[in-house]
């Protein structure tokens, strides 16, 4: 989940007025807290315009439907984990060892989607996002290389996708609703544990 919104990887946002960033910034809080407080159903246009305090044209103009304003939510998700991994301070960002980058990459990304549990339950159920490959592939090609720093007698890439298919799967979502975030945090960490070195 990663590059910057509508435009590709490698390109930077336009300079927005300070209006319009207000106004976004706005949309975005109250979309998360629409999402936390009451669950993807509850997620209008029309809902989100009055809890941001904004007319709902605003909302259609600036991300053009209900799709596009959660493909938005999950690429600001996605791009805030991405620049704590290329730039940012170890261990998650560069500079730690492979082993210890790996740890807190995977427990990164587990909180990213738990602290996210209603957006990444809507996401699932809409049309591919713009650049779900690419965000993929980001994420794949981390984990990949850092597991075969740590561990070359593995198939560091088959590896790598069975660590990150439980955070996409029911089992997550059910224990955070269930008030066992905690409960699954520490059982993810012991498989993770389990495939690195002592």
């Amino acid at each position: 989940m990663d590059p910057e919104s509508r435009g590709g990887a490698g390109e930077s946002r336009p300079r927005e007025r300070a209006d319009a960033a207000r106004n976004r910034r706005a949309i975005l809080d109250a979309t998360a807290a629409l999402l936390a407080e009451h669950g993807a159903g509850a997620v209008t246009m029309e809902r989100v315009a009055a809890a941001a305090g904004v007319g709902k044209g605003t909302v259609f103009h600036r991300f053009g439907s209900r799709a596009g304003l959660l493909d938005e939510m999950i690429s600001e998700m996605a791009r805030t984990l991405r620049q704590a991994v290329t730039d940012g301070p170890p261990p998650l960002g560069p500079g730690a060892p492979p082993g210890d980058r790996l740890r807190a990459f995977l427990d990164a990304f587990a909180h990213m989607i738990a602290d996210n549990v209603e957006l990444v339950t809507a996401y699932r159920s809409m049309p591919p996002h713009p650049q779900r490959d690419e965000m993929h592939a980001f994420w794949g090609a981390h984990l990949t290389a850092l597991l075969a720093e740590v561990r070359p007698d593995l198939d560091a890439e088959i590896v790598g996708s069975l660590l990150l298919a439980p955070l996409g799967g029911d089992l997550l979502p059910q224990m955070v609703r269930a008030g066992q975030r905690e409960r699954l945090f520490a059982a993810y960490r012991q498989v993770v544990d389990s495939i690195l070195p002592r």
